[in-house]
């Protein structure tokens, strides 16, 4: 484990460059639309909500995890990334009325408060302005998949549990499809961060998205199913119908 003044040295830094980023601009979020031509009722809306480790931080955006998982998913899903590196849950609260009305996402990944921790925030602060998300998504029939983050210990372990707490106990108490750390499996391994060691690398992208995988395909491909299945079943009742009323002329 780093001596405590290590990791206090990288905090330090952390906190210059996350509040120096925070004037990065909206446009900076990308969209991963279908390739082939869709229905607006065939096609999955998702929309990515999130703070660096979304919004591909110091590497190009297309080797992002957001990205990969457009690719994954394939033609029949598009994909908004609205993440911005520094976010807060406040901010993200503050921009999600807006974002919802413009998307109309069928799924919201909500990765926010790793900044609130790192900045010493209150935990109910960042519970209220989680659950209020997470609720005015819901009022959209948007569902919900709630992605947690940990932080260092820099503020004593009562802090530290509080904060993680918060994850859970939402997504608990809203039965939420939950990953309760993004970067399992990459934060501790020193060679997939960059010199920050905050921010993953793009050789850890698809690590981060082969551990996301088994939580999101079934709730995001389900739905897509469903409309598929959908579709099916409305193409044979036109037909079905077209071919009684040609027998019946």
């Amino acid at each position: 484990m780093k001596p405590l003044q290590t990791i206090i040295t990288v905090f330090s830094a952390f906190i210059i460059m996350m509040t120096s980023s925070l004037s990065w601009s909206a446009d900076t979020r990308t969209e991963t639309a279908a390739t082939t031509p869709q229905t607006a009722e065939t096609v999955t809306r998702i929309l990515v909500w999130g703070d660096s480790l979304s919004a591909a931080y110091g590497i190009p955006v297309e080797k992002g995890w957001v990205n990969l998982l457009g690719e994954q998913l394939g033609d029949r899903f598009a994909i908004t990334n609205g993440s911005i590196s520094g976010e807060t849950s406040k901010g993200g609260l503050a921009r999600l009325p807006d974002a919802l009305e413009n998307t109309k996402p069928d799924f919201l990944l909500l990765e926010l408060g790793a900044n609130d921790g790192l900045q010493g925030m209150p935990p109910a602060n960042m519970r209220a302005n989680l659950a209020n998300m997470i609720e005015q998504a819901q009022a959209v029939a948007a569902r919900v998949v709630l992605i947690g983050i940990k932080i260092p210990p820099n503020y004593g372990p009562q802090y530290t549990e509080k904060f993680e707490a918060v994850y859970s106990e939402l997504a608990e108490q809203y039965q939420l499809p939950f990953i309760p750390f993004l970067l399992d499996g990459v934060a501790e391994d020193f060679s997939l961060m960059q010199a920050d060691g905050l921010h993953p690398l793009a050789e850890a992208q698809p690590i981060i998205l082969a551990h996301i995988w088994p939580t999101l395909e079934p709730v995001l491909k389900g739905k897509a199913e469903t409309a598929e299945t959908a579709d099916q079943n409305g193409a044979e009742t036109t037909e079905t119908t077209e071919t009684a009323t040609g027998a019946g002329s």
